[in-house]
């Protein structure tokens, strides 16, 4: 009897900057209850985690495995942009005991999830223009880390290519915003867009703020976050009100660069965190200001991706199209 024969599941990951999360898939449909989370800082790289899922789960032996990184792949080898771990299709095919594998970053795996979730799962932010099946899309990943990916519908397949977006320099529209960029500059040698945009970008505008009021506090993210929901700190509410405007503007550059009349999905913890924020602290107006072109940029619709299984999803799909592929 094969493999296959013996075990019809297929292993996928999403290896985040803190936590990695491991699941069983069948097709393309990610099996809810096999689904488990592990902390990176308890255990030394790729191989240890699969291999203690594969325990957890009963020695599971699955027929093929893809990952997803939050980093550049390249040749099949992966170097985490957020975490001291190297990946690369030897040790995942070890680790998995799995004849086909796959590693994907992580935007890539939302991509290829795209068709995949349910309606449900999906937050519309922004309207756009009716567009055809395979009008050019976009993910956008907001969560430790920053990064986008455009997905092209071809007569072959689709095809969704990687990008380091969150590394590029932050835009700056207004005073404050160049302060701003200085004040990243500072601590950290280059105002990259990920420094503003994440979880940890998000501490360091509210940081920032504290020192334009000579008042200096830190918090973490998660705090800013809860103090914007109850209203107990206008300074949590100041922070958010610059990341929602930030965000705006950069989603709408990778808009001109990508024309994704097909949609712009926002992808990521912290994208979902501020979905109830962004229409009333202006992210459409900042999307769209865009001078002679903000009318064009109604065309492009906006949509969180609140799936919090999409990515583990969208390496289902790709086991699935390398199948077909033979």
């Amino acid at each position: 009897m094969s493999k296959r024969q013996a075990n019809s599941y297929n292993l996928v990951a999403d290896i985040g900057g803190t936590n990695t999360r491991i699941a069983l898939a069948q097709g393309a449909d990610v099996l809810p209850a096999t689904v488990r989370r592990y902390r990176n800082v308890d255990f030394t790289g790729l191989e240890s985690v699969i291999r203690r899922y594969c325990e957890d789960e009963g020695d599971v032996d699955a027929y093929a495995a893809c990952v997803a990184v939050a980093g550049p792949v390249r040749d099949g080898r992966a170097a985490m942009t957020n975490l001291d771990w190297t990946i690369d299709t030897e040790t995942l095919a070890r680790a998995s005991r799995s004849e086909k594998v796959a590693i994907l970053n992580d935007l890539q795996a939302q991509g290829h999830a795209l068709g995949h979730i349910a309606d449900e799962n999906l937050r519309q932010v922004l309207t756009g223009a009716e567009a055809g099946a395979k009008a050019t899309k976009l993910v956008i990943g907001v969560g430790t880390g920053f990064n986008a990916a455009p997905v092209f519908e071809t007569d072959q397949g689709r095809i969704v290519t990687a990008s380091e977006s969150g590394h590029a320099n932050l835009p700056i529209r207004t005073e404050q915003e160049l302060r701003l960029c200085q004040f990243v500059s500072n601590a950290h040698g280059f105002p990259a867009v990920e420094d503003v945009l994440s979880g940890r970008g998000l501490e360091r505008v509210y940081a920032f703020l504290g020192q334009e009021a000579d008042d200096r506090k830190e918090i973490l993210a998660q705090e800013i976050m809860t103090a914007l929901a109850d209203g107990s700190d206008p300074r949590a509410e100041a922070a958010a009100r610059i990341f929602v405007r930030i965000l705006g503007t950069v989603a709408g550059n990778l808009s001109l660069i990508q024309l994704p009349f097909g949609g712009v999905y926002l992808a990521g913890g912290v994208a979902r965190a501020f979905g109830p924020y962004l229409a009333q602290y202006g992210f459409g107006d900042a999307f769209r200001d865009k001078g002679r072109f903000a009318g064009f940029m109604s065309n492009f619709s906006v949509t969180i991706i609140e799936d919090d299984y999409a990515a583990l999803t969208g390496c289902a799909c790709q086991l699935m199209t390398l199948e077909r592929q033979g």
